[in-house]
């Protein structure tokens, strides 16, 4: 089986929104043709088509333009998607990996998004996959919200506060993440974990 590309996933994932087809709603309830919204919006009627079309994802800018022809916000685009995001599914070969800070020369982890898909979560969930590092190599970070962690493979330690902990397989701690805290593998083949992350309660 083909594994699909980043590319190609957020293509994917943004054709999924269906931003063609709400485009065209728009402009047959307005009685706008192609030639007039294009004169209105810059955009020339050839490429508005292919947009209505889903051969085309339109940039910020452009659905930003489109937009204010319509008196609508960009969110316009995206809300129908939303009323069903309650249930999403996300495949293996779909997920992207991350450093745990882009730019960071020597990250003590990598993490891929579990839900990405869905929108207006209430909670963030990541695989993550942790390096082997010294404590001193580590940079402690904070976060509104709580946090869980559950470790599928080797042994995790979790700096919280002051204090070092050591986790095996099987093991899971939550904390309060408004604290400072860190993680690095101990074993040195590394760690991988489910992290799930909280928003503060209201």
């Amino acid at each position: 089986m083909r594994v699909e590309s980043g590319p190609e996933t957020v293509q994917r994932v943004l054709a999924s929104y269906d931003i063609g087809r709400k485009l065209r709603q728009l402009r047959l309830k307005k009685k706008i043709g192609l030639v007039d919204l294009g004169k209105h919006t810059g955009l020339s009627a050839s490429m508005l088509s292919q947009l209505e079309n889903g051969k085309l994802i339109p940039t910020l800018p452009t659905l930003a333009r489109i937009a204010m022809v319509f008196d609508v916000g960009v969110d316009h685009f995206f809300a129908d998607r939303r009323k069903h995001s309650l249930f999403s599914i996300v495949r293996a070969e779909e997920r992207l990996r991350f450093p745990e800070r882009m730019g960071h020369p020597n990250p003590a982890y990598f993490f891929e998004c579990l839900a990405f898909s869905s929108q207006e979560k209430s909670l963030q969930a990541y695989e993550a996959s942790f390096l082997p590092r010294k404590a001193a190599d580590v940079q402690d970070h904070v976060h509104d919200g709580a946090e869980f962690i559950y470790v599928l493979e080797g042994e995790l330690a979790v700096r919280y506060i002051d204090e070092e902990f050591a986790l095996k397989n099987g093991d899971s701690v939550y904390f309060d993440s408004s604290q400072p805290h860190a993680y690095r593998a101990i074993t040195e083949s590394g760690a991988r974990a489910v992290v799930i992350t909280t928003s503060p309660r209201i």
